[in-house]
């Protein structure tokens, strides 16, 4: 199956589960996570293992070569992004805005605009026994998180057979990065908190969710605190909650010091094997 783990809101746990769950299991099973929060991704800092690749990353924006241009203004209406703006004799290109949809340089007469590759990242595998992590990190500098998520994705789909446990840590949020990182997934788990901000983002990531027709489930990080208005809403809107992860100060120490929370507290490795049991569930076809 592929596993998207998603939030409304960041900071809401969604890389403690993300790497706990990978590390549980791949004790008996193979699995891939993947870091697709490309713009800060922090997986890295929990999920150790040997590197065995890296590759850069690159997109294709156009590059104007003015000996060949007629100034006929094309590129400029047919870019929807706004990446190309002819000023009196001159063709300016914006490389942050250009979506690379390849517009420009097909419909210019004259070929005055190829398309050059440009680096927005670099995607990097690591593999530890029965866990690989694969991480992209985006350049410094570069606006566009989606390449790279779509790149990364397809790296995965190369890579690893059908077999395999696929986990995602997506993006926060519920824009464009996050749209990417989760229409492919079977299941996405919805991390959330009991908190009014919580509850708040987490309706609208349900919202994203059912416009995208996903199957999906919630996780309540930091139990205990708040107040029940969170699963008082899942159970109104019949999602179920897979998984209530308790608010304990040890755990937050260890999330601090770069450890896996569950080898240390058993509470949370009930709650993870509570996950486990739901996606063996889905995956043999039971109701959600």
């Amino acid at each position: 199956m592929k596993i998207a783990i998603a939030s409304g809101k960041g900071g809401t746990g969604k890389t403690t589960l993300s790497t706990n769950l990978a590390a549980y299991l791949a004790e008996e099973n193979e699995v891939v996570l993947t870091d697709l929060d490309v713009e800060e991704p922090n997986s890295g800092l929990f999920i150790k293992g040997d590197l065995i690749h890296q590759e850069d990353k690159f997109k294709m924006i156009p590059e104007w070569i003015e000996d060949k241009c007629t100034l006929c203004g094309i590129c400029q209406d047919v870019c929807n992004f706004h990446a190309i703006i002819q000023l009196s004799t001159m063709i300016m290109v914006f490389p942050e805005l250009c979506h690379s949809c390849y517009a420009c340089s097909e419909l210019c007469p004259t070929s005055a605009l190829p398309m050059i590759p440009q680096k927005m990242g670099v995607l990097k595998h690591y593999k530890d026994e029965k866990l690989n992590f694969v991480e992209s990190r985006l350049e410094i500098g570069q606006e566009q998180a989606v390449p790279l998520i779509s790149q990364t994705n397809e790296y995965i789909d190369k890579h690893f057979p059908d077999g395999i446990i696929k986990l995602y840590d997506a993006p926060p949020g519920t824009s464009c990065p996050v749209i990417e990182a989760t229409k492919d997934a079977d299941l996405v788990i919805l991390v959330t908190e009991p908190t009014p901000f919580g509850l708040h983002d987490l309706k609208l990531t349900v919202d994203t969710m059912y416009e995208l027709k996903k199957q999906f489930g919630v996780v309540v990080n930091r139990h205990g605190i708040g107040n029940n208005d969170v699963l008082e809403y899942c159970r109104k809107e019949n999602i179920p909650v897979v998984a209530k992860i308790p608010n304990d100060r040890y755990i937050a120490e260890l999330y601090s010091r770069g450890e896996l929370v569950y080898k240390k507290v058993p509470e949370v490795k009930r709650q993870l094997k509570n996950i486990h049991d739901y996606i063996v569930k889905l995956g043999s076809g039971g109701e959600r």
